[in-house]
């Protein structure tokens, strides 16, 4: 059933400073221009986004969104997770009935899986979240706890996210395919506030996953599969790796 009434979608990119592997991660100059930068235009070629803001921790990444044109809105600094960090920005934005996360760190994500996350929750009101996942084969990513599988019902919704090879393949299952969970995610706006309110709860803690909070609150998770397996920034050298794919 197609929800009705308002469909204002609002794209927040989180933009935190204090990456402890990359500090100043945001503003780290790609081809010329701050990462952030790079995401932000990627949204502008989004159909189902109402508005884009920045959401960041740090006046200076404040000042150069504003600087290339962007919305900005500055947060707290003392927020546990990104999901809170966006819940925040949110309130600046009362129109706003979906709110999709799109990571600060992925400079080349596809407009189009954006608009195919807000389409996912406009379509069906049952859906708290949306998020996507890549088909995955590579043995060494299945059994690498920094990436994280997820595996799916008949119906494209997430059963269970781990940081474990997810499904255990004890027997030959010629039909299994295997995901990569990828970190973009699309709330309902009354879901993102009450999420953000709920302690976190013994998955998401045992596997420091998030999204397990949700899940064990009877959330539906509409996950999106999607050939878009563009690399996110988390080190110097993945900047580098990017800046070559860029020019």
């Amino acid at each position: 059933m197609a929800s009705s009434g308002n469909h204002h979608t609002l794209g927040i990119i989180p933009a935190r400073w204090g990456s402890t592997r990359f500090p100043g991660k945001p503003l780290h100059l790609i081809a010329g221009k701050p990462l952030v930068q790079h995401v932000w235009e990627r949204t502008q070629h989004c159909k189902l986004l109402d508005q884009v803001t920045i959401a960041t921790d740090d006046k200076r990444i404040l000042e150069v969104a504003h600087g290339f044109g962007a919305h900005a809105v500055l947060t707290s600094a003392d927020h546990p997770t990104g999901t809170d960090r966006i819940a925040e920005a949110v309130s600046s934005y009362p129109d706003a009935a979906y709110v999709i996360n799109i990571q600060g760190d992925e400079p080349l994500i596809e407009p189009s899986l954006i608009d195919e996350l807000a389409a996912a929750l406009h379509q069906d009101s049952g859906i708290s979240m949306a998020t996507a996942a890549n088909p995955i084969d590579d043995v060494q990513a299945i059994n690498d706890p920094n990436v994280v599988k997820c595996v799916l019902a008949q119906n494209g919704e997430a059963l269970y996210f781990s940081r474990s090879p997810i499904p255990f393949q004890r027997a030959a299952s010629p039909n299994l395919k295997l995901y990569r969970h990828k970190g973009i995610y699309a709330y309902r706006r009354d879901f993102l506030e009450k999420f953000v309110v709920w302690p976190p709860s013994p998955l998401e803690l045992a596997e420091s996953l998030e999204q397990l909070r949700a899940l064990e609150n009877n959330a539906r998770i509409k996950v999106l599969v999607t050939s878009d397996d563009s690399i996110g920034v988390d080190t110097l050298e993945q900047a580098l790796q990017i800046e070559r794919l860029l020019h």
